[in-house]
């Protein structure tokens, strides 16, 4: 989709100067796994987001995780 989207944005450019087409700078999906995590509930136990950056300008910052220390020395 992405691919198709540039090709024509291009085109749009070169033969009128300006195009009605974005260009997306991220994307989002939703990922519905598993089972209901009780009965009746409408979330489910694996669901998860998933997101692609495909413009790194959008990203303003980031963090380095810490290394684990042991929370509770053993006795």
């Amino acid at each position: 989709m992405h691919t198709y989207i540039a090709k024509q944005y291009k085109r749009d450019k070169i033969a009128r100067g300006f195009s009605n087409l974005k260009i997306f700078d991220s994307t989002r999906g939703v990922f519905t796994e598993g089972g209901p995590i009780y009965s009746g509930a409408e979330i489910f136990e694996k669901t998860h987001i998933q997101i692609c950056i495909r413009n790194s300008n959008c990203i303003k910052g980031f963090f380095l995780p810490r290394r684990e220390i042991e929370f509770l020395p053993a006795a």
